[in-house]
């Protein structure tokens, strides 16, 4: 039996397809290759480059490699994009997952991973959120989520197909091991950001946002380091593989948040230089704060945060940012 990740040589993919691999697993990727990069995907794993919405190649994947699991990776992921072109998110978002999700059922696929986003929250009416607190996107990426999340949940009503929604937060680091890291040109996470300027592939890094109800005026975000979100994928595909008729809906974060100010403050700590800091005006789409209660993660998986130290995610990213310098020399 073999998990196919479909976006398995993106940023977060790429880390799970690790993370399956160093768990003994075997692992085939279908990635368009758009975003991602054919260099990203381990050598262990088989790399099919094709689009999620061409049903009959990934038929032909799910059935040559006897897949009896997808983690589904592959989508746009840059909030403000989705408030300027909603109908991109519409269509690799959601369509796009409706056709492999329909090719999963088709060929007897028993288990389904969902990278999915707290931004399927909106603005939470509390901070930390849970899982059954009111989903309401202010964006379409957060929608396009959302009605993913809704099409997983009555196709496991009427066939014999299990799921595990993960509700992720801010996403940060690199593999300790670096073996791979966030390597996209044009990438608007925050820590990203910061190490590229760090290591001068940017002139500065723009606040966006100084009047949020927050601590300090900048936006507050849970930060869960990449490695220990691949792992919470491992630990789900186990427990949907142990119990078929359960599904699952989990927040993926550490349970407290950090302001952008303040995680400027740490990349400023572990470079031992002062990063330039431009304010800016909100960008549509931002909730204030967004901090996970991870409770019924910690409840339903045997899965624990090994790297919740926000300085060390920072050194990881660093140092993977740097490793990218000396491959485009």
């Amino acid at each position: 039996m073999a998990v196919m990740v479909t976006g398995g040589a993106g940023y977060i993919g790429s880390h799970a397809v690790l993370a399956l691999l160093d768990a003994g697993q075997e692992v085939v990727v279908v990635d368009n290759l758009v975003t991602g990069f054919d260099w990203a995907v381990d050598d262990r794993a088989t790399l099919v480059e094709c689009d999620i919405a061409d049903e009959g190649r990934v038929r032909a994947a799910i059935r040559g490699y006897d897949v009896d699991a997808i983690m589904h990776f592959a989508g746009s992921v840059v909030v403000p994009e989705s408030v300027t072109d909603p109908l991109k998110y519409y269509r690799n978002n959601t369509a796009a997952s409706r056709s492999l999700i329909e090719s999963a059922v088709t060929e007897g696929v028993r288990h389904f991973i969902f990278s999915s986003t707290a931004a399927t929250y909106g603005t939470p009416e509390k901070v930390p959120v849970a899982e059954n607190d009111p989903t309401v996107p202010i964006n379409p990426y957060g929608m396009s989520k959302l009605m993913t999340e809704a099409m997983l949940r009555d196709v496991a009503a009427a066939h014999p197909i299990n799921y595990c929604a993960l509700r992720y937060f801010n996403v940060a680091g690199a593999d300790p091991e670096g073996r791979s890291g966030q390597s996209t040109a044009g990438a608007t996470h925050l820590i990203k950001v910061a190490v590229e300027a760090a290591t001068g592939r940017r002139s500065h890094v723009s606040i966006f946002g100084t009047d949020f109800d927050t601590r300090d005026g900048t936006g507050v975000r849970d930060y869960i380091h990449v490695s220990d979100l691949a792992a919470a994928h491992v630990a789900a595909l186990d427990l949907l593989r142990a119990d078929p008729g359960s599904s699952h809906t989990l927040n993926c974060g550490y349970g407290r948040g950090f302001s952008v100010a303040e995680v400027l403050d740490a990349v400023d700590r572990v470079t031992n230089m002062t990063i330039e800091r431009k304010l800016e005006g909100r960008r549509a789409g931002d909730p204030a704060e967004l901090v996970a209660d991870n409770s019924a993660i910690l409840a339903a998986l045997p899965w624990r945060p090994e790297r919740d130290d926000l300085e060390g995610i920072v050194r990881d990213a660093l140092a993977w940012e740097r490793k990218l310098a000396e491959r485009d020399r």
